[in-house]
């Protein structure tokens, strides 16, 4: 018989976000997102930690996963599993590790599942998508990168498992809707008539793409700009415009939004290359649906599309409160394991 734990929540600690989901009695209540960019050092987590905490609330059960470990904050992953592990059971209470493969662990347990445990996240998420039994290609977009996970037979039908393995296989893109930089997009991109080499600097992220196209949900930019300039229309323009060496006076806004256009296609090209990479294997009936979840929701529902799949958003899989759906979709992970360990018990 499951057992429903009362009030869980569940967290993920990642290299430039945190994000927490409260479930009650099976259904996801609260979802939030805080900035606490790790490349600060383990304090901006620890504060992000202590003002999420006090959002949520007390629980009876706290659940953890996590991808801040590949940060460059620590030495290697090991080091990085160990010191979130640590911070996390210190400062949230009663606490289940989520090891993936290996299922929750105690967090004294965490150096001897570090492989398990380092960057699980994505695991939580399918592994909750799986309970529904059908067959399905999650796909999670967030502000830096994409999952792309098949389900079926209610398991992860996943060829790797570490970000190396994930990576090789097309199931982790290093791609987002928020952080990824410009420059990584393309070589080239049409301006003025002509095919234009990019400017390899950090001047402009793709936050600054979907701004100019109006696609950028509200709320999903939590970062600094590029420049450390407004994030307004205007400034965007300003700095996708150094990518291609030039100023925006130069060209009229519709040309800005041509190139932003242009960037936004020439990424969702790259996700769909590895959705079909990972399809190829043959995992998957043709008419598995793809499930969508991450602030980079629109770019999924058009990835369906390409792909001829049905999409099925992440949010209605989960018992959720109303206005809470879309914050549990961009916070996945969270929501997912938060709905894992309650009905662990």
């Amino acid at each position: 018989m499951t057992v429903v734990m009362r009030a869980v929540i569940g967290w993920d600690i990642g290299g430039a976000h945190l994000k927490a989901a409260r479930v009650e009695n099976g259904r996801v209540v609260k979802a939030l997102q805080i900035a606490s960019p790790l490349r600060l050092g383990v304090t901006s987590v620890a504060d992000a930690l202590a003002r999420a905490a006090a959002a949520m609330g007390n629980a009876e059960r706290h659940a953890v996963t996590m991808t801040g470990e590949l940060a460059d904050t620590f030495a290697a992953r090991r080091e990085g599993v160990e010191a979130l592990s640590a911070l996390a059971a210190r400062q949230l209470g009663p606490l289940m590790l989520y090891a993936g493969r290996a299922g929750f662990i105690a967090p004294e347990q965490a150096s001897e599942h570090v492989e398990d445990v380092a960057s699980a996240n994505w695991h939580g998420s399918a592994a909750f998508v799986a309970l529904a039994g059908r067959a399905a290609l999650f796909a999670d977009m967030g502000s830096t990168t994409t999952d792309l996970v098949p389900v079926r037979d209610g398991g992860i039908a996943a060829a790797g498992y570490t970000d190396a393995e994930r990576l090789a296989a097309g199931e982790l893109v290093y791609t987002g809707l928020v952080r990824s930089p410009v420059m990584t997009i393309a070589r080239h991109a049409p301006v003025a008539g002509q095919l234009t080499p990019l400017v390899n600097e950090h001047f402009a992220t793709m936050a600054d793409v979907y701004r100019i196209l109006g696609d950028l949900p509200e709320d999903a930019d939590q970062m600094t700009t590029a420049d450390g300039r407004d994030k307004t229309p205007a400034a965007s323009r300003a700095r996708l415009a150094r990518i291609v060496g030039r100023d925006a006076a130069e060209l009229d806004d519709a040309a800005w939004a041509a190139l932003a256009q242009w960037f936004a296609e020439a990424q969702i090209r790259t996700v769909a290359d590895a959705a079909m990479l990972v399809l190829s294997r043959g995992c998957l009936p043709a008419d598995a649906p793809v499930v969508g979840a991450g602030i980079g929701e629109t770019v999924l529902r058009e990835l369906a599309r390409r792909l001829g799949r049905p999409y099925v958003p992440f949010a209605s899989l989960l018992d959720v409160a109303p206005d809470v759906g879309r914050w549990a979709s961009h916070c996945a992970p969270a929501a997912a394991l938060a709905v894992l360990a309650s009905r662990a018990g």
